[in-house]
Parts: structure tokens; sequence; C-alpha cells
């Protein structure tokens, strides 16, 4: 397809996505939704927001680029313009966003063509929720150190060990797993595995109380567990080069089968709203210069940050192919934090009315905003990890002693 005729393609799609999200929006959940997934607790956000993820998913805004045969639309190039209209409408998030991020794009370059056929279609649809089974009380930044253990028998493999920090694993009904085989060789002892959850003998899901009061972390517990050699992801003692897939993609590397939602793009217009709208001393927050300038600086990193995300997409504007990519996830989740704290500053005394508070400004959003932010900066290596990883791996510097 000739450039001119790409170009009319995205723009036709963008029209399209748009038009169906102004036109298609759901109905108000039935209960207060979370501020991300991770935080979905009860069946009733997640009914609602499977049907949303499945509404999205038949009109093709979900598994856009994905082919046809592992149950996608078949399109190339699509996907980034649906997850930014997504973005842009301001519509519910995707319950599937670990299936959607990370094990889709993972078993779509290291699983046999059985696997694609069987685990992408209800992944993108939202009918099957994904969870990660990566971090250990202690294997956390240290990915490597993986002591949840996977032993051969016959044709199966039985699995022992303990994860944790797993969202959405108590609505999960498969988890991306690693696992160590071998005790030799550290990096290439692992072994990746697809990992069946809800109700499968010898797994147990606990759920963590965070900060916030919610439960979207759990811990996950294998005792004896029996899978087959089919549910294995590429060769043994390959999973840690196919959880480098994984992360690359949870990273913001790699575009997904699907994203958006949630507050998006208003990031800056929610702020601006509440100062709008927040008294103090008499006055308006909007009113104070010093405010003013602080929101200011908000915009100008949010549009650093989506100028950013198009010059990663021109490979010839990047002078190494991964630093763009996994700088986004280290100042976007800051940029989310900072956003966050200001909105509490900005709402003063205001701020200490948690969300159950009629009271509260925007029912308690910024503070639960604030708590929250921080697994943000944790998640997908920590954002300490993550300048190391620029820094040794992108500037090349000397390893920190």
């Amino acid at each position: 397809m000739s450039a001119p005729e790409t170009d009319r393609e995205h723009a036709d799609f963008r029209q399209y996505a748009r038009r169906w999200l102004a036109e298609n929006r759901p109905p108000p959940p039935p209960e207060r939704l979370p501020i991300t997934p991770i935080e979905v607790m009860t069946t009733g956000q997640r009914d609602y927001l499977q049907a949303w993820q499945r509404q999205c998913y038949d009109a093709g805004l979900v598994g856009t680029d994905v082919p046809v045969a592992y149950g996608g639309h078949g399109h190339n190039g699509l996907q980034r313009i649906a997850n930014q209209e997504l973005n842009r409408a301001g519509v519910p998030f995707l319950i599937n966003i670990i299936g959607l991020s990370m094990a889709a794009p993972t078993i779509l370059k290291h699983g046999t063509e059985e696997q694609k056929r069987q685990f992408i279609p209800g992944c993108l649809s939202g009918e099957e929720i994904w969870c990660q089974g990566f971090s250990e009380p202690g294997a956390g930044s240290d990915l490597a150190n993986q002591r949840t253990s996977a032993v051969r028998d016959g044709d199966d493999w039985i699995i022992n060990g303990h994860k944790v920090w797993t969202s959405l694993g108590h609505f999960a009904k498969w988890m991306i797993l690693i696992t160590r085989t071998s005790k030799d060789e550290k990096y290439q002892g692992l072994t990746y595995f697809l990992c069946p959850i809800a109700g499968h003998p010898g797994v147990t899901v606990r759920p963590l109380l965070k900060i916030t009061g919610e439960t979207g972390f759990n811990e996950v517990f294998f005792e004896d567990v029996r899978i087959p050699d089919s549910y294995r992801l590429d060769d043994v003692g390959m999973g840690w080069s196919v959880a480098m897939t994984t992360l690359l993609s949870e990273r913001g590397a790699a575009e997904g089968a699907g994203a958006g939602g949630g507050e998006g793009e208003k990031a800056v217009e929610n702020l601006i709203d509440l100062a709008r709208n927040a008294w103090r001393d008499g006055e308006l927050a909007a009113d104070d210069p010093v405010t003013r300038d602080a929101i200011m600086q908000r915009a100008i990193i949010a549009e650093g940050l989506r100028q950013n995300a198009r010059r990663a997409r021109v490979p010839a504007l990047c002078d190494h192919p991964m630093r763009l990519p996994l700088q986004q996830k280290l100042t976007h989740s800051e940029f989310q934090q900072d956003n966050a704290r200001l909105g509490v500053e900005i709402a003063g005394a205001h701020a200490s009315l948690y969300k159950l508070d009629p009271r509260a400004p925007d029912a308690g959003h910024w503070p639960l905003a604030y708590l929250n932010s921080y697994g943000n900066t944790i998640a997908a290596g920590t954002n300490e990890i993550q300048r190391n990883i620029l820094g040794e791996r992108v500037l090349g510097l000397p390893k920190s002693k």
C-alpha cells in the first residue's frame, strides 16, 4: 500500500473510531469504577468493564492489528489510532490490560500456532482475563531471582511457589508465569508458562489490602500445580528472553493489542477544572498565579510526552531504538504522580475528604490518585531500575556500585 493510501486509511479509521465512540458511550456504571484496571475489586465492576471491552472489540478498536486467524481484525498500524481515540474520548478503560498489553503481544511473538489460536481471541474480547506472575517476595527488581519452580513430570509440569503484587489475580483465568526450571543457571534456568488460575487445583489467590483500601493486588500460591507442557511458551530455558518481550510491551515499547480509556489526555484539563472550583482563603485557586504556573508546567510536560510518543514511532528520529519507549514509562508514571500531588495541593484541606465523603472534590479522586500513583512508579520495574536501564543500556554508562 502506498503512503497516500495508508494516510487515507488511517484518517478514515480515526474518523470511524471517533464517531463510534461518540455514538456508543456506555451507560453509567452500576457502582463507582476505580482509577485504573488494576484496582478493579467487585464483580459488578468486572462485568461492566468486560461488557465494554467486548463492545470495543466487536467495533474493531481492540485487536485491530492482530491477524484474523487469531481473533483480531487483520489491519496494520491502526491499533495506535484506536488507543489514541479511546484515550481522547474519556470512556471507561479496558479491563484486560495485562492480556492486551502483555500476554497477547508475547504469545504472538513466541507462541505456537495452536497457542495463538487458543489464547488470543478470549484475551482480545475480554472474556478471559489475564494476570502476570513475575514478582515474588524475593524477586521484584531482581526479576531473574525467581524461586517458583517448575519440575518436568512426563508431559506435564509441577509448579510450586509464591507470586505477589498480582493485579487482577482474583478475576484472572490465566497467568503469564515465569518459573525456575534449573538451579544451575540464573537466566538460562527460567521457563515461561501460560498457567490456568481460576479454580485450578493447587492455586490459591489471596487479596492484598492497599493503603487506598482497595484490593486489586493479590498474592498467588502454587502447591503442586500440574499443567501440560503445551502451556509452555517457547523453549525450556528461554523464560528470560520471553519475559523481556513482555516487559518491552509493559514499559510501552510495543503497541499491544488494545489500550486507552480512563483519564487519558484530559489529565491537565481536570486540574484546570479543579482549580476553577477550589476556594482557598476566599479566592479561587485558578486566580492564584503560583497555581496557574504549576498547571502550566504540567501542560508543557503533557505536550512533551505526546511529542515523544510521536517521535518514538519514527526510527530515523531515534538515536537509540529503546530510549524513547523506555523513557515514556518513567516519565509518564511520574507525570501522573505529580499531577495527583498538584491536585491534592489545589484541593487544600478538602483533599483530606476521601472518596466516600459527598463533600470531597471530584468525588475524592485526587487523594485516591495520589496514593495509587506509587504503584505506577513501582510496576514494570521501579523507576530507579528504569533509570539504571536507560543509563547503562542506552547511554552506555558504567554500572553503579
